[in-house]
């Protein structure tokens, strides 16, 4: 896997450019060649995008109050209302971690009241580390843990796609990798076996699966094994949170993407001293949180993602 150390200033500008996209985009997955297209030129070019397959929603950090977003259970629920306001509603949420800010059940309380909200029945979750800063995690798998038998990793299959849920974050130290772990390599490695290589995957975790930026933690240490068994699979999907913006990148048969937070942005790698709340004038951060929606297509098959703020 690639760094992606933003070493030079074109490269920093493309991260910018990715991590604080508007709305209107859609990222076209065809051949293995990933490419956005404005849902403009889209509407007007007869390639129909599918039906959406499933929504993604991450890091709301409900109990966070500082000055980055002193009201995060307000930009979740305006988050719900976008959703339930799409006119064709995918059949799953999935949630990639840091649904709660610092572990308390009032919190995990008050996120469970307001998702509950969301006109989408199946909702999926895996882990963020401000889910687990007890360590074992008590109060997420409580609430979360019967779908992994209280592992966290956890795999099903859904109109002909299967989707598998990675916990990278039980070991977590500050700006370190995540880690998965060999006996969830192991399980990994099961799980796919026997499976057709014309099986479309999604996979979905909380920290990023390649390494967006090294110091600052945003990558997982043993992704590179995890990945080489998706390598005969001719699509897969890989979606993440952590960093709270918008990167993507595509490797051969692979589609990496990060996603916005719904609570508050975090600075673009290298930018600053470190990781964290990013302070933005009020009337831009609804510009810089969000959802991405996921459609998948079998004939030919192609995936698209198209990520919206709450403008």
């Amino acid at each position: 896997m690639s760094s992606g150390l933003p070493s030079d200033p074109a490269r920093r500008a493309a991260l910018k450019c990715l991590a604080f996209g508007s709305v209107g985009t859609l990222f076209m997955l065809s051949g293995g060649v990933l490419a956005p297209v404005e849902l403009a030129l889209a509407a007007t070019s007869g390639d129909a995008a599918g039906t959406p397959l499933f929504l993604q929603i991450s890091d709301s950090h409900i109990g966070f109050s500082k000055e980055a977003n002193p009201d995060v259970a307000g930009t979740l629920k305006q988050t719900i209302e976008l959703v339930n306001a799409m006119p064709v509603k995918p059949a799953l949420t999935i949630h990639t971690g840091d649904i709660t800010h610092l572990s308390k059940p009032q919190e995990f309380d008050l996120a469970a009241q307001l998702l509950s909200g969301l006109n989408i029945t199946e909702l999926h979750t895996v882990p963020g580390e401000h889910d687990v800063t007890d360590g074992p995690g008590t109060e997420y798998f409580n609430r979360f843990g019967q779908a992994s038998n209280n592992r966290g990793y956890y795999s099903f299959d859904h109109n002909g796609v299967h989707f598998i849920g990675l916990v990278n974050v039980m070991h977590f130290k500050p700006n370190g990798l995540g880690s998965l772990g060999d006996e969830q390599l192991a399980w990994l490695k099961n799980d796919l076996q026997g499976r057709s290589s014309s099986t479309p995957i999604v996979v979905f975790a909380h920290m990023p699966m390649w390494t967006i930026y090294e110091p600052w933690g945003w990558g997982t240490g043993d992704a590179g094994e995890a990945m080489s068994y998706l390598q005969r699979f001719g699509s897969v999907t890989v979606i993440n949170g952590h960093i709270h913006q918008i990167v993507s990148k595509v490797e051969g048969n692979i589609t990496f993407h990060t996603a916005r937070s719904t609570a508050y942005p975090q600075p673009t790698a290298g930018d600053g001293p470190g990781p964290g709340p990013l302070k933005v004038a009020s009337d831009q951060l609804p510009k810089m949180l969000g959802v991405t929606s996921i459609s998948v297509m079998h004939s030919p098959l192609r995936t698209t993602l198209q990520d919206s703020t709450l403008v």
